[in-house]
């Protein structure tokens, strides 16, 4: 369908602005009233050279930047790629506006910048040894991320970030602001395990009233905010983000701050949530499909990154995929996956969403090899196949060639007759992929994050018709696709054989606004009845039973009446066998055999619910264990301190040479009590009076029993005694240490450091009892 320039600009213009406004991912930089540097314009302002790399846009992001120039200009057309109103980096002006007197030296690149709020009025921190305050970071670039944990585009950019702290472990320390949308959200214990669920390795504040969003002026989520290593606020981010975006930002601002000494490059270190945890069979299983005729459960072991197959009993049988993060084909030894969600049985073979490569794989149960077949492994820009806002010709059929169409977060499957179709949570719609894969592409959803009932799909993309919230669980009973429409709480009906339209049997589509924000804990009927967050749906014998994952509770739906009852969980008739029964945010379901299977996944066990007796079990899977990696490299020292010394004559004692390592903290700093201090002995040659079969081992020490006063904390010291296989001869010595070390009052900010001595020594009856090595650590 061709359309003319006229039509295509007022159709580009009017869709995609209209998403703006209804997304809530409206990006407020560029150079707006806070004066911040919006981290995608900056990087291609400051790309003349075409060195940094530029992010490739969203269709949303693309209008974001226009409509937030548009905002901050006064404009109703968009503004160039430079920054708008203000000074470029690497202009000849310091940020006062005079000629700098240091031509050869980087300029300032943000002009206009101011102190940054204290990080105050949090409920508690997590991922971190205790409270960080922003005053002990300075020398850092701190990017704070505000999330929610229940936000599809808040995980999105969590691989990102993680990617960046690698990236740049020694310039950046990220913290993550967590806002809560929705109340079970609130609760420490729920954030944290969230934060091992995401597997982040930051800091995070749990910030439930909203008291640091509202002191940095954030609008929605995920929004970013980057502080300068002299505690200045200087740039921010709303909406997705990707890693090559972060890293020009950070190439064009960190040289200014290097080449005038203001970065402390000094590795940090953070007591993360996953030290403690348990090993456990499954971690947080995320969804499970219950196959009666095979006698088969398979469950999505989603931070193993692998497909459990066991009995309806919970006999083991056998497992899909190693376990390592991947996206790797092969057989089911080799085969990876990286925390796959729902899955679909049909016509022997086992479809499932790899939902973090943003693919769908087909596992022949058969040959036991899986397979990739549909995704590129990269996540898709936008959530219409083949719409290019630049073009000026729309296709007739928003599809593409299932392998070489992007994804965006499959989240569940469901197969009707010869179709396979997908609940795409990334851009809020459901997809349908034919099983021949001759074409995949959106079915119903006009690509808005919102509750409104309507057509299928529009008739434009963006324009009039059905909206989902992130859709999360799929199930039928053959007449109509449910869907588990996470977001808005709500529960919706899809009508097969692409017409009809859209209805909610649970939700507040109704409403005339604020639908994504009505929510709780209500059963009942009609407009009363209230959820939170579901994930998860499954039909059996009459009945939808729904997943109400931030309730912690399994509900049933009437569909005619719309009515919901609760069937398990708090406060439910049937709530366990046992105390360590309870549910705790489900996200999956199915059912068989008059029994519902549910991935109660931050209990990372599959509960059981007998719906004859009323009990709730938990499915014991024996003989299952968690899965070996064993490709993760070596570690290596971090930020290592060589320290030469002159020879030490030593006089050996009973049980060897007697070493004494003395450790010169920072004012204000204190070891970290919560983590072992270390160290290897090495010897640069083959032979030595040094024992060579002690060479090379790491040994741990707990800092709590080296029995510190306050007269010796500033500068504590560790006693070792290195075996001798003789009491005379030379030798030459390595002595590495690592010592983790919080600044006191401030736990949460720890500094990690690993001093090498090269320390010649002489054994003689003469020499002095002990070799005393010290270091100043930074």
């Amino acid at each position: 369908m061709s359309a003319p320039t006229t039509f295509r600009r007022q159709f580009h213009r009017a869709a995609l602005v209209a998403l703006v406004a209804l997304s809530g991912y409206l990006m407020v930089f560029g150079v707006s009233g806070d004066g911040l540097v919006d981290i995608g314009s900056f990087v291609s302002a400051t790309d003349a050279g075409g060195s940094a790399t530029r992010r490739l846009p969203t269709d949303s992001h693309r209008v974001q930047l226009v409509a937030a120039r548009m905002q901050a200009d006064g404009q109703d057309k968009p503004a160039d790629d430079a920054t708008t109103g203000g000074e470029k980096p690497g202009s000849d002006t310091e940020s006062n506006g005079t000629a700098t007197e240091e031509n050869d030296m980087p300029q300032h690149p943000f002009p206009r910048r101011a102190p940054a709020p204290p990080l105050t009025g949090g409920e508690g921190w997590l991922n971190t040894a205790g409270p960080i305050d922003l005053e002990a970071l300075r020398g850092k670039f701190v990017v704070l991320d505000f999330w929610t944990y229940c936000c599809i585009n808040c995980m999105h950019i969590l691989p990102e970030l993680k990617k960046l702290e690698l990236a740049y472990p020694n310039e950046v320390v990220v913290i993550g602001v967590h806002s809560a949308k929705f109340d079970t959200e609130k609760g420490s214990d729920n954030i944290a395990e969230a934060v091992q669920r995401y597997e982040i390795l930051h800091p995070v504040v749990n910030d439930s009233q909203h008291r640091i969003w509202n002191n940095f002026h954030i609008t929605s989520w995920p929004s970013l905010r980057v502080i300068d290593p002299e505690g200045n606020l200087v740039a921010g981010a709303s909406g997705e983000i990707d890693f090559e975006t972060l890293d020009g930002f950070f190439q064009q601002a960190l040289p200014y701050y290097r080449a005038r000494g203001l970065l402390d490059e000094t590795p940090m270190h953070f007591e993360l949530e996953s030290y403690a945890a348990a090993d456990t069979p499954l971690r947080y299983p995320a969804k499970v499909l219950a196959d009666e005729a095979g006698d088969r459960l398979f469950i999505a072991d989603s931070n193993h990154n692998r497909i459990v197959v066991t009995s309806l009993a919970g006999e083991s049988r056998y497992t899909i995929g190693s376990g390592a993060i991947g996206k790797n084909d092969g057989d089911f030894a080799s085969a990876t996956f990286n925390h796959p969600q729902g899955m679909a049985l049909g016509d022997g073979a086992l479809y499932v969403c790899d939902t973090e490569n943003h693919m769908l794989r087909k596992v022949d149960l058969d040959a036991q090899s899986v397979t990739t077949i549909a995704g590129t492994g990269e996540q898709a820009r936008g959530p219409w196949p083949g719409f290019d806002v630049t073009s000026s010709t729309l296709p007739e059929r928003f599809v593409g060639a299932p392998k070489s169409t992007p994804l965006n977060s499959p989240w569940a499957l469901w197969i009707q007759g010869d179709v396979l179709y997908i609940a795409m949570a990334g851009p809020h719609q459901i997809w349908s992929m034919p099983l021949d894969e001759s074409e995949i592409g959106p079915y119903a959803g006009n690509g808005r994050e919102d509750i409104v009932d309507g057509k299928l799909l529009p008739s434009q993309p963006y324009g009039p018709g059905s909206s989902f919230a992130q859709p999360s669980g799929l199930a039928s009973d053959g007449k109509q696709l449910f869907v588990a429409d996470s977001e808005g709480s709500s529960i919706r009906a899809v009508p097969f054989g692409g017409e009809g339209d859209v209805t909610t049997i649970v939700g507040t589509a109704d409403q005339p606004q604020g639908r994504l924000f009505i929510f709780g804990d209500v059963d009942g009927s009609g407009d009363e009845v209230r959820l939170q967050h579901p994930l998860g749906v499954a039909w059996y014998e009459g009945v939808l039973y729904v997943a109400d994952t931030y309730n912690s509770k399994i509900k049933a739906v009437d569909v005619g009446a719309k009515s919901v009852r609760t069937v398990a969980g708090p406060d439910s008739p049937i709530t366990g066998a046992a105390a360590g029964d309870q549910l705790r945010e489900p996200t999956g379901l199915s059912a068989a055999s008059g029994r519902i299977y549910v991935a109660d996944t931050n209990s990372h066990a599959i509960r059981v619910i007998d719906l004859a007796s009323g009990e709730l079990s938990t499915l014991d899977i024996a003989g299952l264990t968690s899965p070996t990696v064993s490709d993760a490299p070596a570690p290596s020292l971090p930020h290592p301190i060589p320290v030469e010394v002159s020879k030490a004559k030593v006089r050996p004692g009973a049980g060897g040479l007697a070493v004494r390592l003395t450790f010169h903290l920072p004012r204000g700093f204190v070891l970290n009590d919560e983590a072992p201090l270390s160290y290897t002995v090495d010897a640069a040659a083959d032979q030595g009076p040094v024992d060579r079969s002690s060479l090379g081992e790491s040994h741990d020490v707990a800092a709590k029993s080296l029995a510190l006063s306050p007269l010796t904390a500033q500068s504590p010291s560790l006693d070792i005694t290195i075996p001798l296989a003789a009491t005379s001869g030379d030798d030459d010595l390595t002595i590495a240490a690592t010592v983790y070390y919080c600044m006191k009052g401030s736990e949460g900010v720890c500094k990690v450091a690993s001093p090498v001595w090269t320390v010649p020594v002489n054994l003689a009856d003469d020499g002095a009892e002990t070799v005393e090595l010290t270091v100043e650590l930074p």
